[in-house]
């Protein structure tokens, strides 16, 4: 490939990556549909994560984590969304529900600078599940 269609291919793609950067970010603390838990979300590194801030009703610890040793462990500080980093209109990484303790492919994008959208997939993406999250910070 020549030199100059390169640099058009790659500037062509660009846009695309970017678009996940403009507008609302979804730094900051967001509070679950439930009411039950807020979820901090900052960067780490190149990515975003996530990780629980507040249980604010229900179980307070992981009971359902695959791995037995780390059941009686807090839900508070236990990383939610991992590594999401630009794609499309929002990003893309993987989810840990500590509510059934598997881990999912996940999306977030931001419906507006105030409400975040998270959606869980399995099967490739064949079943998934979206949330609301509500900025609170």
């Amino acid at each position: 490939m020549r030199p100059a269609r390169l640099a058009a291919l790659f500037l062509a793609c660009v846009p695309a990556a970017a678009s996940a950067q403009a507008g609302p970010q979804p730094t900051g603390t967001w509070l679950t549909p439930a009411g039950d838990s807020q979820i901090r979300i900052s960067r780490c590194g190149a990515a975003y994560c996530g990780t629980i801030a507040k249980v604010l009703a229900g179980e307070t610890r992981d009971v359902h984590n695959p791995d037995a040793g780390l059941r009686g462990r807090s839900l508070v500080g236990v990383a939610l969304t991992r590594d999401m980093r630009p794609a499309g209109e929002g990003w893309e990484g993987s989810l840990y529900n500590f509510r059934d303790g598997r881990t999912y492919s996940g999306k977030l994008a931001m419906k507006g600078p105030n409400v975040l959208e998270l959606s869980g997939c399995v099967l490739g993406g064949l079943i998934c599940k979206k949330q609301m999250w509500t900025r609170v910070e």
